[in-house]
């Protein structure tokens, strides 16, 4: 793929005490189960999963982004437990809010009706929000292992989300491209 399309995706990113403590579990992944795929972006919960954009669009994406964002309210996310999509990820549980479902599904149906950017499974899965801290490089047996491990696990994590992220991925790894703050309190 050249530069002239870039994969990118939104998400919610957690403020830097959590993302420390997320990034700490994925490193004990990297160390103890060689599964370090998920170092390659900062914690997150994806809303819109990746799409490809034309870079010399990218002013009208932000711009789009910024608007819908300025229509968004802070609301509280919980991060509870573990949980898996058997046999290769394991995530840390985001507790499904009204206002964290609400948000996704408008956020999908506004980047579909204002920038044409369509997730197919997206309109046939029911949206599982979570934060990713092992797959892809996870092999089945490390999975189980890792799993024993950390199935009982107790986290409990909560923060307010008070912006959107896009990230952009640069061939290697997602880095943060922009954020937008959500004005309504």
């Amino acid at each position: 793929m050249g530069l002239s399309k870039r994969l990118l995706f939104v998400a919610l990113v957690p403020p830097e005490n959590i993302q420390n403590q997320v990034t700490g579990i994925k490193e004990h992944f990297a160390q103890q189960y060689n599964s370090s795929h998920a170092l390659k972006s900062v914690p997150h919960i994806t809303l819109q999963p990746p799409f490809k954009w034309p870079t010399t669009d990218l002013t009208l994406l932000q711009d789009s982004l910024e608007n819908f964002a300025q229509n968004c309210s802070t609301f509280s996310i919980t991060l509870s437990g573990f949980a898996a999509f058997v046999p290769r990820v394991i995530y840390i549980n985001v507790v499904k809010t009204p206002e964290l479902l609400k948000i996704q599904q408008d956020l999908i149906g506004f980047t579909e009706t204002t920038l044409g950017i369509v997730h197919p499974p997206s309109k046939i899965r029911p949206f599982s929000p979570h934060v990713t801290v092992a797959f892809r490089d996870l092999t089945k047996q490390n999975f189980r292992a890792a799993w024993v491990e950390f199935r009982e696990k107790t986290l409990d994590l909560e923060f307010r989300a008070s912006q959107l992220t896009l990230l952009i991925h640069n061939g290697k790894r997602w880095d943060l491209c922009n954020e937008f703050p959500f004005l309504r309190i």
